[in-house]
């Protein structure tokens, strides 16, 4: 089996990569890449291909942004634009990793044009962006799906996934989500920009929003609390380094949720991701990218219940099974992988964190 491949430095390129588990045959479903602002672009068509997509055309405007993703995908033909990759029947799903404030208009465009669009995280900057997204969604039948790869392309959190569902920890009355980041070199100028990326909480902070929904099974929530700082760039006035947040889900469970970008560079990888699940029979928690200390893979979960203590580690057993998912439910019009309702949701409590967030500092 291959093994999943990350960024050491600072989790820009993190693109997993599992066993290959097709759920169409080769030229059955065929999909394009767009605005390959981040890297995660990689990660998102890794997991569309290993469930038996067809990787038909790229476009970005940067050649050099075009060049690389080729050089990964070198089947891929090159669209002279966007609209050409709109105006091919053969399209069914586009997927983008655009600067964050173009990633629910270009969504938008996807969805009138016919065709499912399946963008990087967070979808939206502004809740203006949220509720066009909502209506054209609801108007089209098309889907806006997001990649929120801290669950959906992560083992030991689709592993958790399943445990909570299979009732092993009980009720969930807690989630703790830990989201810590290493900022690296060479981020882009939008990436310190609150206007285009949106904010900390908004960003990063919208895979815990999104795994809080899915541990706990609330369909709404609170912001309770929400902060954000710029501890250490005063260059860049507008960012922010650090962000926490409170929330109480509408079934009495409630979150906590802390994003920085302060992972020291003595870690091997970017980031120390942790969460904890408190149930009324028990507890989980995930070490998703190393075990500090002890283990440079990641992929350990932590369950402790009414029998035990138990370790497992689940790197290259679990796989990555909602890209299937997706492709099938694009196909049969289901909402299996994820309904359009949570997706939006989460991206809806990022938002109101971001605009209720007090300034420290």
């Amino acid at each position: 089996m291959p093994q999943p491949t990350t960024q050491k430095s600072d989790g820009q390129s993190y693109a997993p990569r599992g066993k290959p588990n097709p759920v169409v045959k080769p030229g059955e479903y065929t999909f394009a890449a767009a605005y390959l602002d981040h890297g995660h672009i990689n990660g998102q068509c890794n997991g569309l291909t290993e469930a038996g997509g067809t990787l038909k055309w790229v476009y970005d405007p940067d050649p050099k942004k075009v060049a690389d993703f080729v050089a990964t995908f070198p089947t891929v033909q090159v669209a002279p634009s966007f609209e050409a990759i709109l105006q091919d029947p053969a399209v069914k799903l586009v997927t983008t990793a655009a600067i964050p404030a173009q990633r629910g208009p270009i969504g938008c465009r996807v969805l009138e044009s016919g065709r499912d669009y399946f963008t990087d995280k967070p979808p939206f900057t502004t809740l203006a962006q949220l509720e066009q997204a909502r209506r054209v969604a609801a108007a089209t039948g098309k889907k806006f799906m997001v990649y929120y790869s801290e669950r959906l392309h992560n083992e030991s959190a689709m592993f958790a996934t399943d445990l909570v569902a299979q009732g092993a920890i009980g009720r969930v009355l807690q989630v703790l989500g830990l989201g810590p980041h290493r900022e690296g070199q060479g981020r882009p100028p939008w990436f310190y920009q609150p206007d285009q990326y949106g904010g900390i909480l908004c960003d990063i902070g919208s895979h815990q929003f999104e795994q809080f929904l899915t541990y706990s099974g609330a369909t709404d929530a609170q912001v309770l609390h929400a902060a954000v700082a710029n501890h250490a760039h005063p260059d860049h006035p507008g960012f922010e380094d650090f962000g926490e947040a409170s929330l109480l889900g509408n079934n009495g469970a409630t979150c906590y949720v802390r994003v920085d970008w302060f992972t020291p560079k003595g870690l091997s990888t970017w980031g120390d991701g942790r969460l904890i699940i408190l149930g009324q029979k028990g507890t989980i928690e995930l070490r998703k990218y190393v075990d500090v200390a002890r283990d440079k893979s990641g992929n350990h979960v932590y369950l402790t219940d009414e029998k035990g203590e138990q370790h497992f580690e689940v790197e290259d057993k679990v796989g990555f099974r909602f890209f299937g998912e997706l492709i099938l439910d694009c196909i049969h019009r289901t909402e299996k992988a994820m309904t359009q309702a949570h997706a939006f949701k989460a991206a809806e409590l990022c938002l109101k964190a971001q605009a209720a967030a007090r300034r420290l500092g």
